[in-house]
């Protein structure tokens, strides 16, 4: 079985890292079009299944691995790293400037959120009322407005903004 499993792990390994490689640089440089994320993020899932076909095929070798401190030492460094990346807050100041921008926009009143989309808020109002958005009034916040309507905010800012 695993003859035939290394005939085929070891090429989706290789040809996954391949992609994510591309995508991932090109989106550390923020050059984002087309379909570079969303390639990104779904085919992880096609990485994360080539490494483990791959690791059982060559389980062997895998295991022999940790009798070495070089890769005893990379491996545990590897593991170090991905403990801080989930673990740790991304700043001292609370986090991401774009979350904290979102959550901003979100608790704005929407006559506020009308004006950063450069419109009138009576026009805002009529295009969610379109879209079975009732609105009481202009000084409601987008997150009021979402949770009476049984919504995400990012729907309702997704027709202000629209």
């Amino acid at each position: 079985m695993s003859v035939s499993m290394k005939s085929w792990a070891t090429p989706i390994a290789a040809s996954s890292f391949i992609i994510l490689a591309v995508t991932g640089v090109l989106m550390f440089f923020k050059i984002e079009g087309g379909y570079i994320k969303p390639v990104h993020e779904w085919l992880s899932w096609l990485m994360v299944a080539g490494v483990a076909l791959h690791t059982m095929a060559n389980w062997k070798s895998f295991v022999a691995y940790f009798s070495k401190v070089p890769a005893v030492s990379i491996i545990s460094i590897g593991v170090a790293v991905t403990a801080l990346a989930v673990f740790m807050p991304a700043s001292r100041d609370g986090g991401n400037p774009k979350a904290k921008m979102m959550k901003s926009i979100e608790s704005a009143r929407l006559e506020t959120v009308a004006e950063l989309a450069g419109k009138e808020s009576g026009e805002i109002i009529a295009t969610l009322e379109q879209k079975g958005i009732s609105v009481e009034n202009p000084s409601m916040t987008i997150r009021q407005i979402a949770k009476a309507n049984q919504k995400k905010e990012m729907e309702v800012l997704g027709l202000v903004f629209r």
